[in-house]
């Protein structure tokens, strides 16, 4: 007899429908898989003798081959198990009923239950789109794949249980929709512990409200990851489709939590300096996300940023222009979505009293130098903000004044952040920082005062395209925070200012 049973597969982040097709007749017996598997599919067919044993079934003496269509494409991992099962069952004549509009996903066990698989949500939403209208997956991702709105969601514990929804015994109960809570306050440290630092805070909040990225440079203790830190908890919130776009990463690299399937709060992502080029941009045989991708709509952090190597920080220009990541394979080409918001923190010399007011610079010109050079300069010039943090003066760390709250900063940042909303509304844009080229000059009207004071500036600083597009980004955030539809002097004078340090440290004569 013939089967067709509906399944997903998984290829980075794309999903694709892929047809489960059964023929059993008579021969010399024998279990066949073809369409492409790797080794994981093939192994499932141990796994399925040894379920439908378990199970009470007996499988059949008689030549099994199956092919999982299209036959060009790659299918890897266990989540095929599931649909091969039920294809063996339907056409074995075990099940009879209509299951066109079904789709299978899971793993299943030697002793029949159904495990736990990565990509779920992906999956899903592509079944959505294909016309399925019922989903059977792994009970322990039934509400993960809940999110999804317009297809009934079925979580399967075990092959006894899928065979008595299908039997007429015991129905599977449909899945309630997960509806995500409101988010309140993020559990992450306050601004409030901070003493002093007003203008590293004042150019946080710039960052936070426009999305742009951030470079913070000071001596040893002078509160650069303390500043970095709290940063998640001013962030505004994320939109629906941010999180759909965020869990989809997140799923696919097994970093869903059980209890909360859904990413509503922006992640904040911060990787050792000995990470490889890989593990910051993604890789393997079968290409997963890396930390710039698992950080999208979110921060990336780089603490110590001139100790990273250098080859692996290169990696970094592409994605922070483009907002995605390209992994070639053998297999296939994956692109991976990286808008994120890259905050760095560094020492100005490898003893980190370089420029420092009171203590006394033990290196020589070319150590500070050579130091300094590991960020290289068009690396430098896509870090929207140069932020220098001064030690902290006794007096603010003495001073019992209450610093300003996370909750009250945010509050400006999520009004900021409303106006882009409303701004960019039908553009595909999503914050000030990702203004393209073309539309620059529509969203970034200067009156004839601030025109005027940019094209000094660049002239003078000698500033290039890229600069220019950034101060008149950060300008249009600046502008926003001041409740301004047009950009002033006043908004181009403090955005150029946080463009100063790298001729500070960067452009030094021996």
């Amino acid at each position: 007899m013939f089967s067709k049973i509906n399944s997903m597969g998984l290829f980075g982040l794309n999903a694709f429908s892929v047809d489960v097709e059964t023929d059993i007749r008579m021969g010399q017996p024998a279990f066949e898989i073809v369409g492409l598997p790797d080794t994981v599919v093939k192994e499932s067919r141990e796994r399925i003798k040894s379920a439908m044993l378990a199970g009470g079934i007996k499988f059949p003496n008689a030549r099994v081959m199956m092919n999982l269509a299209p036959a060009d494409t790659k299918k890897s991992g266990s989540v095929h198990d599931l649909a091969i099962f039920m294809g063996m069952l339907t056409a074995m004549g075990v099940i009879s009923a209509f299951t066109d509009d079904c789709c299978f996903i899971g793993e299943v066990s030697l002793n029949g239950n159904v495990r736990h698989v990565n990509g779920v949500l992906p999956m899903t939403l592509t079944a959505m789109r294909s016309g399925i209208r019922k989903i059977f997956v792994p009970y322990d991702n039934a509400f993960e794949a809940s999110v999804v709105d317009g297809i009934e969601v079925y979580g399967v514990k075990s092959i006894i249980e899928i065979i008595a929804h299908f039997t007429g015994g015991r129905q599977i109960k449909v899945s309630d929709r997960y509806v995500p809570p409101a988010v309140s306050e993020i559990n992450v440290p306050d601004f409030s512990d901070i003493k002093g630092q007003h203008s590293a805070k004042r150019a946080l909040e710039i960052a936070a409200s426009g999305g742009h990225n951030v470079l913070l440079i000071g001596s040893p203790g002078s509160g650069k990851s303390m500043l970095a830190k709290r940063l998640p908890g001013i962030l505004p919130l994320m939109t629906f489709e941010e999180s759909i776009e965020t869990t989809n990463i997140h799923s696919i690299s097994g970093l869903i939590e059980k209890d909360t399937p859904l990413v509503t709060v922006r992640p904040f992502r911060s990787p050792h300096h000995t990470i490889s080029a890989a593990g910051l941009a993604g890789g393997g045989t079968v290409p997963h996300p890396g930390e710039i991708s698992l950080a999208h709509n979110g921060t990336l952090f780089l603490d110590e940023l001139a100790e990273f190597d250098r080859r692996t920080l290169e990696i970094l220009r592409q994605p922070l222009e483009e907002q995605k990541v390209t992994i070639s394979r053998a297999s296939g080409t994956i692109t991976y979505p990286s808008s994120i918001m890259l905050v760095a923190a560094m020492n100005p010399c490898p003893c980190g009293f370089f420029g420092h007011p009171k203590k006394k610079c033990i290196c020589s010109h070319k150590q500070v130098s050579n130091y300094l050079s590991k960020i290289s300069g068009p690396l430098l010039d896509r870090l929207d903000l140069h932020v220098e943090v001064a030690p902290v003066e006794f007096s603010h760390l003495s001073s019992t004044k209450k610093e300003e709250s996370s909750a009250s900063i945010r509050k400006r940042i999520q009004a900021a952040r409303e106006i882009q909303n409303e701004r960019f509304k039908g553009t595909g844009i999503s914050c000030n920082a990702r203004i393209t080229s073309s539309k620059l000059h529509e969203f970034c009207p200067l009156d004839d005062e601030a025109n005027s004071f940019l094209c000094g500036v660049f002239d003078v600083m000698g500033l290039s395209a890229r600069a220019y597009d950034r101060i008149l980004k950060v300008s249009r955030t600046i502008a926003d925070l001041d409740g301004s539809e047009v950009i002033k002097k006043r908004h181009i004078s403090q955005a150029v200012q946080y463009r100063s340090l790298d001729r500070k440290y960067w452009n030094q004569e021996g």
